[in-house]
């Protein structure tokens, strides 16, 4: 797994923005800004949309993403289904084949999804902190804010 100290990978990701319309997201998003990346096993589960608000407030402090394995049409079938996420600010990207989230070491192999990660990278890309669940343990925002603060 890639680890503090360690460059972010350069990516490019089908996905769906604030607005619902379909975009490239990539790390030339950040233009050069603190970010919060953050991985999550699949659309359409009940532990997500709670995990994926709770991050859309961090967008105000840094940019952020939300990365799973399903594709951008499920995405966007997704926000448009879900009242918890439909207006977030952040963007939401597709990682088909989980070939980002292999690069990054975070793939649950057995079930097929990428784990429950959370990435800080700096203005330059550098990974500041990294943490990683199992898949149905979610995450707390106010920690991720905290040390972003901290490391900020």
């Amino acid at each position: 797994m890639l680890g503090v100290g360690s460059e972010f990978p350069y990516f490019e990701l089908q996905g769906v923005d604030h607005n619902n319309n379909m975009v490239e997201v990539s790390e030339e998003d950040f233009d050069g800004e603190w970010a919060v990346i953050y991985f999550y096993p699949k659309d359409f589960t009940f532990i997500c949309p709670t995990e994926i608000a709770a991050m859309d407030e961090l967008s105000s402090v840094c940019r952020v993403i939300g990365i799973s394995g399903d594709n951008e049409f499920c995405k966007l079938a997704w926000k448009k289904d879900n009242e918890m996420i439909r207006n977030i600010n952040h963007s939401l990207a597709a990682d088909c084949g989980l070939g980002l989230s292999s690069a990054l070491g975070i793939v649950n192999e057995e079930g097929g999804v990428c784990y429950r990660a959370t990435f800080i990278m700096d203005h330059e890309r550098t990974i500041r902190h990294v943490s990683v669940n199992v898949d149905d343990t979610g995450r707390n925002t106010h920690e991720v804010l905290r040390t972003l603060q901290a490391l900020k």
